[in-house]
């Protein structure tokens, strides 16, 4: 009953969707530049400021998927550097983090970031991000690449998480 209830509502929306870009063709433009950065251009001075942020996802261990959550805020400034703190929950274990590294980031809005995260001044991981800015540089987008352990070993994981500035308008 799910299945066919879903497939409906999908099938709805699709000719609702088609509907609204048939009777209004500039519906279309509206519809495929959403998502995008609407300068088309960014730089490390469009992306500086500071962001609250969530993350969500699993790590993948032997022993099976480990969901994964935190939020926090961080700081990047016009130089690429990224510095913050986090709260996270690892598999139902909780810490507080601080986080510094850096950022890179392209004309077509997209970038790389590494960042260091430490518990009460110990390093605990490295990760890098792929990143797809958006909204006039109000919204970053993440996926993880890679999770390393201070000693090396490498960690697969399936994570995401969405940062947006805080208080863009006021400069902060």
């Amino acid at each position: 009953m799910k299945r066919i209830f879903g497939t409906a509502a999908f099938l709805g929306l699709s000719l609702l969707a088609g509907a609204l870009i048939t009777k209004r063709p500039h519906a279309m433009k509206m519809i495929a530049t959403v998502h995008a950065d609407q300068s088309g251009r960014c730089s490390l001075a469009t992306v500086a400021g500071n962001y609250g942020f969530t993350i969500n996802g699993l790590l993948i261990l032997p022993s099976g998927p480990v969901p994964i959550a935190a939020i926090g805020r961080a700081t990047v400034d016009a130089d690429g550097n990224a510095s913050g703190t986090e709260a996270r929950n690892v598999g139902g274990n909780f810490a507080n983090e601080t986080l510094t590294g850096t950022v890179t980031v392209e004309p077509d809005c997209t970038g790389t970031e590494t960042l260091k995260f430490f518990e009460s001044g110990q390093l605990v991981r490295t990760i890098v991000l792929s990143v797809v800015i958006d909204d006039n540089s109000n919204e970053v987008r993440f996926v993880q690449q890679s999770l390393t352990l201070p000693d090396g070993t490498n960690i697969p994981v399936v994570v995401t998480a969405v940062a947006r500035k805080i208080n863009p308008n006021s400069g902060e």
